[in-house]
C-alpha cells in the first residue's frame, strides 16, 4: 500500500514538471519584458510610415478693412505646401527604418539575455536540489549506523562521545537541509518570475560533459547580441549623418492664393518660398553626428575586446570545474570509499565512531564539490551560449 501511494505521488509530481525547454518556451511567449519592446516595434511602425510623408500643407484666410469701392479691397484664400528637397524624405525613413533593426535586435538581446537567466537559475535549483538528495541520503546512512553501533556493542565513555558527536553531525545536516530548502524555494520563485508562469516542479538532469575547447567555443561567437546591436546602433548613426547633410540643400514652399475683390475682378497669384541655411546650424549637427559615430566605433571596437575577455574567463572556470569533477570521481572518491568501507565494516564490531564520521563527512565534501562542479561547468556553458546569442 505503501508504494501505491508512493509511486501516485511520484507521477503526480511528473505530470506537473516541466522542462527546461518548456520554461523558456513559456518565457519568450508571456515575458511582460519582452512585450515592452515589441510595443515599442509597433510604435515605431508608425514612425516608418511618417517619415516619408509630406509635411501637411498650410490654408490661410486673409482680408483687409479697405472699402470695397477700392480695388486694394480683398480677402485672399493662400495654399502653401513644403516640398523638402530631393531625397530627403526618403533619407528620413532610412534612420526610421535602422531605428527598427535596433529595436529587432535589442528585442533578441533580450530573449537571449532571459534564456541565460533561466538557466543560470535552472542550473542552481539543480545543485541545490541534488544537494538535499545526498544530505537526506548521508542522513538516513549515519542514523543506520548510529543504530547499529548501539545494537552490536557495549557502549563505553569513549564510544558514548562517538555517538554524541555523530548525532551533531546529523543535527548539523539537518541544519543545512532546512537552508536548502529556503534556497530551493526561493529559486523556484526566481524561476517562475523569469517564466511568467508559476512553477512548482522542474524537470532536469545535468551531467559533467566533454572537455572545453578554446578554439571550438571562440567560433561561436558570430552572432554576439551586444556587438550586433552596437553595429545596428553605427548604421542608424550613419543614416543619421546623411539626413544632417542633407538639410544644408533648402526646402521649397509652393504657394497659390485666390483674391476675391467685390468690385473690381478676382485673381489668383503664385509664388516659391524656400528656406535659406546660411548659420551654419546644419553643418554643426552633421559635424556632431560624426562625432557620435566616432564614438560608437571605439564603443565597438572596447565590447569586441570586452566578449573576448568574457569567454576567456567563463572557458577557465568551464575547464576547472571539468578538472574538479574528474578529480573527485576518478582519484579522491576511490580512495575514500577504500577507507570508508574499512570504517563501515569495523562500525559492528565496536570501531571508532568517530573516524567513521569524519571518513563519511570527508565524502559527503567531495560529492557536494562534484555536484557544484558539474553546476558550475554547466552555467558556464550557458553564459558562451548566452555569449554566441543562442535562445535555446
Amino acid at each position: 500500500m505503501k508504494t501505491l501511494l508512493l509511486n501516485a505521488l511520484f507521477l503526480s509530481i511528473s505530470l506537473h514538471a516541466i522542462t527546461l525547454d518548456g520554461v523558456i518556451e513559456k518565457a519568450l511567449k508571456k515575458q511582460p519584458s519582452l512585450e515592452v519592446i515589441q510595443a515599442r516595434l509597433t510604435a515605431n511602425k508608425q514612425s516608418i510610415e511618417v517619415a516619408n510623408q509630406f509635411k501637411n500643407p498650410q490654408l490661410a484666410l486673409t482680408s483687409n478693412t479697405i472699402d470695397s469701392s477700392q480695388a486694394m479691397s480683398q480677402t485672399v484664400v493662400t495654399l502653401q505646401q513644403e516640398i523638402q528637397y530631393y531625397n530627403k524624405r526618403d533619407t528620413k525613413q532610412a534612420v526610421a527604418l535602422a531605428q527598427e533593426d535596433i529595436l529587432q535586435e535589442e528585442l533578441n538581446a533580450a530573449k537571449v539575455a532571459l534564456v541565460g537567466k533561466i538557466k543560470q537559475e535552472a542550473y542552481t535549483l539543480w545543485e541545490l536540489r541534488e544537494q538535499k538528495r545526498i544530505i537526506d541520503d548521508y542522513i538516513a546512512l549515519t542514523q543506520k549506523n548510529i543504530e547499529l553501533f548501539e545494537a552490536y556493542t557495549t557502549v563505553s565513555s569513549n564510544q558514548h562521545m562517538g555517538i554524541m558527536k555523530a548525532e551533531l553531525s546529523l543535527a548539523q545536516l539537518s541544519i543545512k537541509i532546512a537552508t536548502l530548502d529556503a534556497q530551493i524555494y526561493g529559486a523556484y520563485s526566481r524561476l517562475s518570475y523569469l517564466a511568467a508562469t508559476k512553477i512548482n516542479e522542474l524537470d532536469i538532469t545535468l551531467e559533467m560533459g566533454e572537455k572545453p575547447e578554446f578554439a571550438r567555443l571562440k567560433t561561436t561567437l558570430t552572432h554576439n547580441p551586444s556587438i550586433e546591436l552596437k553595429a545596428k546602433e553605427i548604421r542608424k548613426q550613419e543614416a543619421d549623418v546623411a539626413l544632417k547633410d542633407i538639410n544644408k540643400y533648402p526646402d521649397f514652399n509652393l504657394i497659390a492664393g485666390y483674391a476675391y475683390r467685390e468690385n473690381f475682378d478676382n485673381y489668383f497669384n503664385f509664388g516659391v518660398a524656400l528656406t535659406l541655411p546660411i548659420y551654419g546650424t546644419e553643418d554643426a549637427l552633421k559635424e556632431e553626428a560624426k562625432a557620435l559615430k566616432i564614438a560608437m566605433l571605439s564603443q565597438k571596437s572596447d565590447l569586441d575586446i570586452s566578449v573576448a575577455s568574457e569567454l576567456k574567463v567563463y572557458y577557465a572556470q568551464m575547464l576547472s570545474a571539468y578538472q574538479t569533477y574528474h578529480i573527485i570521481q576518478d582519484d579522491a572518491l576511490p580512495q575514500v570509499a577504500h577507507m570508508f568501507d574499512l570504517s563501515s565494516s569495523s562500525i559492528a564490531t565496536g570501531g571508532d565512531l568517530f573516524k567513521y564520521i569524519d571518513v563519511l563527512f570527508e565524502r559527503l565534501k567531495l560529492e557536494q564539490q562534484s555536484i557544484t562542479a558539474v553546476a558550475l561547468y554547466n552555467k558556464n556553458r550557458a553564459k558562451i551560449s548566452e555569449l554566441a546569442g543562442e535562445k535555446q
